[in-house]
Formats: structure tokens, C-alpha cells, sequence
């Protein structure tokens, strides 16, 4: 039997600039990630909707939730499948799509992950773990557009 997990988040708009909404242009698209014990992430509207360039958006967060996913699954996999992983780094894309009506959405994520491992762990198993992975991150199997992955291993010089 499946069990459930509760995931609390705390969103305060920080944007009012002293009329509230009383036009669209009257407040800021800005707002708080404020989890009691964790650090604030200040955040803000995509750019292109007025929104603070500066400031991590929403989309921002799910894509690099995508990304962080399926890492914590690789590495858990291969520490299982006795491929030692050095080094990490993914850059991520995000591919949205917005309607003249301004209704908007993700049509795909690709994840672009480069990997380093150990001279003696074999290469074509720490490639192939990516393709276990959808089985088990729980971001990817909760979104509705595809995930994909394009993945570079590396192996030190032995």
C-alpha cells in the first residue's frame, strides 16, 4: 500500500505597494518562499510577465525540481549498482508554450546532466541508471509533459 507524504509550503506576496491590486500595473509580482526553519527564497513573476529577473520564478523552481529529482535518483542508483559518481552538474530546459490568451504551459523538460565517474566503474551502466530513473522520481511522474534526459558520462583518467 502506497504511502502518503505531506510537502507544507509557505507563499507570502511581498509585492504590495501600498494599493494592493487596485490596478494591474499598481503591485509587484513578488513573493516569498518562507518554510519556518529554512532559509526564504525571494521570488518573483517570469520576466515577461513583469516579473523580477533577478528573482528565481515558478517555472524556475519546477524545472531545477525536475533536475535535483532525478539527480538524488541517479546517485542513489548508482551508489546501488557499484558506479561511483565524482562530479554532477546539470543544466536543464524547460520548453513552455504560451496561447495569445496568455494561458501557458510546459511541453517538455530536457535534462542535460554531465557526469564524471570513477576509471573502474563501468560507463555503460552509469548511462543506462538515466532510463531507471522515471520509475522513481517523484517530480518527474507527477508532471504531464515529457522529461527527457541527454546525459554525458566522463570517466577520470585512471
Amino acid at each position: 500500500m502506497a504511502k502518503q507524504h505531506d510537502f507544507p509550503a509557505r507563499i507570502v506576496w511581498t509585492g504590495n505597494t501600498g494599493t494592493g491590486t487596485s490596478s494591474y500595473r499598481a503591485y509587484e509580482r513578488t513573493w516569498d518562499l518562507a518554510l519556518p526553519g529554512k532559509q526564504t527564497v525571494h521570488c518573483s513573476n517570469d520576466p515577461m510577465l513583469g516579473g523580477d529577473p533577478a528573482k528565481y520564478n515558478p517555472e524556475d523552481l519546477l524545472i531545477s525540481a525536475l533536475s535535483a529529482c532525478h539527480m538524488l535518483w541517479y546517485l542513489h542508483l548508482c551508489s546501488q549498482a557499484g558506479v561511483t559518481v565524482l562530479e554532477y552538474v546539470d543544466e536543464p530546459t524547460g520548453v513552455g508554450e504560451s496561447e495569445p490568451s496568455g494561458k501557458g504551459r510546459f511541453v517538455e523538460a530536457v535534462l542535460r546532466p554531465r557526469i564524471k565517474i570513477t576509471a573502474d566503474s563501468n560507463a555503460d551502466k552509469a548511462l543506462a541508471i538515466h532510463d531507471e530513473i522515471h520509475n522513481y522520481c517523484f517530480i518527474a511522474r507527477s508532471v504531464n509533459f515529457p522529461v527527457r534526459h541527454e546525459p554525458e558520462i566522463m570517466q577520470e583518467n585512471g
